[in-house]
């Protein structure tokens, strides 16, 4: 007999005798969706130039807003017992100081609702909470490998229209990197060479761990093939996140095959990795790809003057005298020397999210600043950017050290919570989780958070610290 709350309405009972098995599937689809509807969105803004890409924020709250009131049933339902209490508190603090840091911020409005084609303020990081909540709160084993699978179908649709991209240079803010450079860099519907190697990180760690682990021969030759293609349109980001990601994600999965102690055998698998990253560079020296003739990085062509200055205003054009941006060591070590810099005067509260250009403008180029569009102001003013590529450095500096301390003790319990599991059952599904969660905090040294991958990160993180069951 199903339970019925006093003076209670439909939906209030809906959640009262809401099964495991019921919130497991709607978890599935809002978490799948997590996956899929930033990059949709991303959509609109590359088929029609005219339209900004704060546009793109909006798949963010959609997804958003449906795992918020996931997070809300799992809280009613108790879901969240007390070996998942403490990561959950220390992202409640870590919001908490957000919000601190929000009233201290050069513009409350920004730090808010996130800088324009960015939209990582303070409401994104609320929406990542719904997806931790959410994904630690799956109940069920077959929810859990259809939300992985959800990723490794998201690289793919990153990486089909990455392959438009590369092979013709259509769809894409990166035909030319720079002003004489026309490379064809990829970008998917991440919005970044930078951004869709890091999504394609954590689709190929899956793609490659599952690959050596699973018993399913067609799952394993469909995974084989999908590593393939990630891995070769990673190479095509020219950037350090690409190739970094391809490293981390076939040693884990070497680590992978001897913690699930599956037949050393299958560890021919990641020669679906190996192989086509060579090709992939043989393809550019041969001139086959733009209007190169030798395989390159370009980081800081493409983060800094394709993506933050040309795409987005959301930064000045970089100074040649302080930095030489075809060096992409100079370039990160430039951004981290300075942004530590930044943190040393701002180290309790930060700049505010999604602010870390604000504190380096020194002009208004004789515009006033009460009517003057801000995008227009940042971008007059060489040698500022926008985005750390270290997200451990980029949470100090916009909100404060004890937002890192927070930030840094979630991914700690949910490291100690992943290590315990794959302990106790070693499955498949169980490692390869554990696996993207390590590339994650792995990629995030030389990545920075943003709304196409973070949420697939805190999805994952959530599903390392479920208590899923078998059907």
């Amino acid at each position: 007999m199903s339970k019925q709350l006093f003076n209670s309405t439909e939906k209030s009972n809906f959640i009262l005798n809401m099964t495991e098995e019921k919130y497991s599937k709607l978890a599935t689809f809002g978490l799948s969706a997590a996956s899929f509807t930033v990059s949709v969105f991303a959509v609109i803004p590359e088929f029609v130039d005219k339209l900004s890409y704060s546009i793109v924020s909006g798949g963010l709250a959609v997804s958003g807003v449906i795992c918020m009131i996931l997070a809300l049933i799992a809280v009613m339902k108790k879901y969240i017992d007390h070996k998942k209490i403490f990561p959950v508190c220390a992202f409640g603090a870590m919001i908490i100081w957000g919000i601190v840091s929000l009233i201290n911020s050069y513009s409350v409005s920004t730090s808010f609702y996130g800088f324009s084609g960015r939209g990582e303020g303070l409401l994104a990081i609320v929406f990542y909470f719904g997806f931790f909540i959410t994904a630690m709160s799956v109940k069920r084993e077959k929810a859990v490998n259809a939300i992985i699978n959800s990723v490794i179908a998201s690289g793919l649709l990153h990486s089909f229209v990455a392959l438009i991209q590369i092979f013709t240079g259509k769809l894409s803010h990166y035909r030319f990197i720079f002003l004489n450079i026309k490379a064809n860099a990829a970008s998917g519907l991440a919005q970044s060479p930078v951004f869709l190697a890091m999504v394609l990180s954590l689709s190929l760690t899956a793609s490659l761990v599952i690959s050596v682990t699973t018993n399913s021969k067609k799952k394993r030759i469909f995974c084989i093939i999908s590593a393939c293609i990630f891995s070769s349109v990673m190479m095509f980001t020219y950037s350090l996140m690409g190739i970094a990601g391809i490293i981390s994600g076939t040693i884990l999965a070497v680590i992978a095959v001897f913690i699930s102690k599956t037949p050393k055998t299958r560890l021919v698998s990641l020669f679906s990795a190996v192989i086509p990253t060579i090709a992939s560079v043989i393809i550019v020296n041969c001139g086959l790809v733009g209007e190169i003739s030798s395989y390159k990085l370009y980081d800081g062509y493409t983060l800094w003057w394709a993506d933050s200055y040309m795409r987005l205003s959301a930064s000045g054009d970089y100074d040649s005298e302080k930095i030489d941006i075809s060096d992409t060591m100079d370039v990160y070590k430039y951004l981290n020397n300075t942004t530590q810099d930044i943190i040393q005067k701002y180290y309790l509260v930060g700049t505010g999210p999604d602010q870390l250009a604000y504190p380096q403008l020194y002009t208004n180029g004789g515009l006033d600043p009460e009517t003057a569009d801000i995008n227009t102001i940042i971008a007059l003013n060489r040698g500022t950017f926008d985005k750390v590529y270290n997200e451990y450095l980029y949470t100090a500096a916009t909100r404060g050290i004890p937002s890192l301390i927070a930030f840094i003790l979630i991914l700690g319990s949910v490291l100690v919570s992943g290590v315990k599991k794959i302990k106790k059952s070693p499955s498949d599904i169980n490692i390869c989780t554990f696996m993207m969660f390590i590339c994650g905090i792995v990629i995030f040294m030389i990545g920075c958070s943003n709304i196409t991958f973070s949420p697939i990160f805190w999805t994952v993180s959530g599903l390392l610290m479920c208590s899923a069951k078998k059907e």
